[in-house]
């Protein structure tokens, strides 16, 4: 009769498992088609952040959980603005970009991708949101002074960041589609050689 029972279970934590593989290849299936819609998704998590600061200034609490999701998203954004291979921490590579106009291009590849970056901070947000409605993660807390701290903590970062980037000459956005002067050239050439025939 034992082994019955345990069979039982078995059988339940199997279609269990079952059912939450399916929920898995099917939350995925979805994530994969917001790929490619970049404004969308983040249009999606800047609504998420506007409920979560209506949600603590409204119940007028959960200012350690607004630190702890500030601290997060900060060592998100650095891993985003960081290059793949710290020129710093492995100088054998040499330089991840070209730093004269006859170098070789060699785009920018981010230590933590777009698409990662923005579902981290959308995770966050789902988990913060989730934790305002458990009084328990209400811990009081004087927050002025972590408003303080998580401010110069920001600017201290972003600030051994931006001289980071300076140093080893790379940005880590690309405004608008790369333009090429080659082609534009020959095309004038070739134009300014058929007015020469006539």
């Amino acid at each position: 009769m034992d082994s019955i029972g345990s069979g039982n279970g078995n059988g339940a934590s199997a279609a269990t498992l079952d059912q939450w593989r399916q929920f898995s290849r099917l939350f995925q299936f979805y994530l994969d088609k917001t790929t490619p819609h970049v404004t969308y998704r983040w249009i999606a998590t800047a609504t998420l952040a506007i409920l979560f600061v209506l949600r603590v200034i409204y119940v007028q609490g959960f200012y350690i959980v607004t630190y702890g999701l500030g601290i997060y998203i900060l060592n998100l954004l650095i891993g985003f603005l960081s290059p793949l291979v710290d020129p710093e921490v492995d100088p054998t590579d040499g330089p991840m970009l070209p730093t004269k106009g006859s170098d070789e291009f060699k785009p920018f590849i981010r230590r933590l991708p777009e698409f990662k970056f923005w579902y981290a901070i959308t995770k966050a947000l789902i988990i913060s949101i989730m934790m305002t409605f458990f009084s328990m993660f209400d811990v009081p807390v004087f927050w002025p002074i972590l408003l303080c701290y998580w401010f110069v903590l920001f600017t201290l970062t972003m600030k051994r960041q931006i001289m980071h980037m300076i140093k080893y000459k790379y940005v880590p956005f690309s405004i608008g589609k790369q333009k090429y002067g080659g082609k534009k050239s020959s095309s004038a050439s070739s134009s300014g050689g058929g007015s020469r025939a006539d």
